[in-house]
């Protein structure tokens, strides 16, 4: 039984990539840093990340999206490890953001994403092992900026498919945001729910509860207590409390910290078993950046 839900979690969070990336369609940039050091250790997660969209307008309420995204996962260990970890001190994300969303009445809304995607330590040639494709349809209604209505909503309901999780079928994804009054806004869903409260328009805080991580191939495998490591992983669930400034209507300034509930740095072998912990001890958690949205 446990077996199976280490598996379910590892589903859950290699969707994340596309889950948050359709959350995100009216981001245009962003650039963000995130950092989790280790409990009781000199070992830290670094990640940088950098995110550009283009919308094409092909015609009224209809677009294509072009972008792309690079996440650079730095793993500072420095306690003493049996293994060359330098091999995977360094893991690299690089996406191709291809998206495709068009209206079919006043209420509703279709989107399409396409994200191949190459995530590796990139010490080697590439190869088929380094590619991912991950994908997403999604139906939304926005009902956000509709003046008559004294509660606004979001809801978006969708199938995405992720590579890296073994799972040959799509997977249900369910996003529900509303507006209560003034002050306040919740949103409820995966990877991330969260209760926000509005100072005003440009002050605003929150209590969330989200899910991160990451899968990469290790372009040079090794033996790890008598078994083959090929790929790594970071998955983790985290809650705390949030921050957001909006400098202007567009450009808006970030930062959440909190705690880890659960945490799991893992190396695998080729069947995606686990073969040797880097970490499991919850910690402190950071993400801080900045974006520009529509």
């Amino acid at each position: 039984m446990n077996h199976i839900f280490k598996n379910f979690f590892l589903v859950i969070i290699c969707t994340f990539s596309i889950q948050i990336a359709n959350a995100q369609l009216t981001d245009l940039a962003r650039l963000e840093y995130s950092f989790i050091p280790k409990s009781d250790s000199e070992d830290q997660y670094t990640r940088l990340r950098a995110m550009v969209n283009y919308p094409i307008e092909i015609k009224p309420d209809t677009y294509f999206i072009l972008g792309a995204e690079y996440n650079r996962i730095i793993l500072n260990l420095e306690d003493d490890y049996l293994f060359d970890k330098s091999l995977f001190e360094t893991i690299h994300i690089i996406d191709l953001n291809l998206g495709y969303t068009f209206k079919t009445s006043e209420k509703w809304r279709w989107g399409f994403r396409l994200n191949p995607r190459i995530a590796s330590t990139l010490t080697e040639k590439i190869t088929m092992d380094d590619f991912f494709i991950n994908g997403g349809v999604f139906a939304i209604i926005d009902r956000t900026k509709d003046e008559s209505m004294k509660r606004p909503y979001r809801l978006i309901l969708g199938l995405t498919y992720n590579a890296t999780t073994g799972v040959p079928f799509p997977l249900p994804f369910v996003s529900y945001y509303r507006r209560i009054n003034e002050e306040w806004s919740f949103s409820a869903g995966v990877p991330k729910s969260n209760l926000k409260y509005f100072f005003d328009e440009k002050n605003i805080v929150q209590v969330f509860a989200s899910l991160d991580g990451y899968f990469a191939h290790l372009q040079r495998p090794q033996t790890i207590l008598g078994k083959q490591v090929d790929d790594i992983s970071l998955s983790l669930a985290v809650g705390g409390l949030g921050y957001e400034y909006n400098f202007t209507k567009h450009l808006v300034g970030y930062m959440y910290t909190g705690y880890t509930f659960r945490l799991n740095n893992v190396l695998r072998d080729d069947n995606r078993d686990d073969v040797f912990k880097l970490d499991d001890v919850n910690a402190f958690y950071l993400r801080t950046g900045i974006k520009f949205k529509i």
